[in-house]
């Protein structure tokens, strides 16, 4: 049976099967979620705040714990969507302000421009470019490096 899920700041409602992730309600509502471990629980990009309904999804298991923890914006109400099962009513989810890099090229093409809205870096969330913040070349090579770090992290962990 489906559950109606809310999202904020944007006033949207979007509709989930009882027992699907908030990511397929995330990814339903055509939000840009990097899915950057696949859905694994291993990094930030899909992390949310729940302002209601926390009681009806699924328990934070260890593998989503460990990942909250180094989440340097995470608080108490801090969930990753790939690992929270939505299993009752009432879920209201708020969206961190700040994006994701999906690629070094799209942010390539902004040199000189002044950041809309915070960067966020994968693995722990923390701000890599503020908003209002010129982008420059330099911030550039760090996001490259960053996207080297990223992916080597992936690579050793799925050898585990």
């Amino acid at each position: 049976m489906a559950k109606v899920v809310k999202l904020e700041p944007i006033s949207r409602e979007t509709t989930v099967n009882t027992n699907d992730n908030l990511l397929s309600a995330l990814l339903d509502s055509e939000l840009h979620v990097l899915k950057e471990c696949g859905g694994r629980g291993m990094c930030a990009t899909c992390h949310v705040y729940i302002k209601e309904g926390m009681e009806s999804l699924s328990p934070i298991n260890k593998r989503e714990q460990r990942t909250l923890e180094v989440i340097t914006t995470a608080n108490a109400t801090s969930r990753l969507a790939c690992q929270a099962r939505v299993l009752g009513p009432g879920v209201v989810v708020e969206l961190p302000s700040g994006m994701y890099v999906n690629a070094v090229e799209d942010i390539e093409s902004l040199i000189g421009r002044r950041a809309e809205q915070d960067i966020l870096h994968p693995l722990d969330g923390r701000v890599l470019v503020e908003a209002g913040k010129l982008i420059t070349r330099t911030m550039i090579t760090q996001l490259k490096d960053t996207q080297v770090q990223v992916g080597q992290y992936f690579a050793n962990t799925s050898d585990a």
